[in-house]
């Protein structure tokens, strides 16, 4: 599913969707280069999942964990600065594995194996004035999250939606 995402508005709307039509599990993967909007889309979906007080990028702390409304857990995860996955021992994600129910991914290519499988990728581009955005199931989780998304009548007005 390709979207055009003109404006941050848009950006927040695909949030607030991805947000009101997830799986009670799942991990999603950030692609897209310095400035894409990876951080701007998983605040959103965050602020739309009941996040309170500041959503924090993890590009120092590499992780942020969050409570979510119902008392769920995510996690964001930002391995820009990692070299090798091999790096990623000292944060526990094996731990983690068990208590979230959402991963939010940026960088994933840089955490190899030590991540769990991606439920869906979500490839943020910058296009003209703003930005595009291309979903992929990879699993079933995934793809029953994108024929949810592809009905949600709050992604109806984006300019852009093809269907891939």
């Amino acid at each position: 599913m390709r979207l055009s995402l003109p404006d941050p508005v848009a950006t927040d709307a695909l949030g607030a969707a991805m947000a009101a039509t997830r799986p009670s599990r799942a991990v999603v993967y950030l692609h897209g280069d310095l400035g894409a909007g990876k951080s701007t889309l998983a605040r959103a979906l965050l602020r739309a999942l009941g996040v309170k007080g500041p959503i924090r990028s993890p590009t120092y702390t590499l992780i942020e964990p969050y409570r979510l409304d119902g008392g769920d857990e995510a996690v964001h995860l930002d391995l820009y600065r990692i070299a090798a996955a091999d790096e990623l021992e000292f944060l526990g994600l094996d731990s983690l594995a068990g208590q979230a129910g959402l991963w939010l991914v940026e960088w994933p290519e840089h955490g190899g194996k030590a991540l769990p499988l991606a439920d869906l990728r979500v490839h943020l581009a910058v296009e003209e004035d703003g930005r595009a955005a291309e979903l992929e199931g990879l699993s079933k989780v995934g793809l029953e999250w994108l024929d949810r998304l592809r009905s949600d009548p709050n992604l109806a007005h984006f300019p852009a939606v093809d269907s891939r």
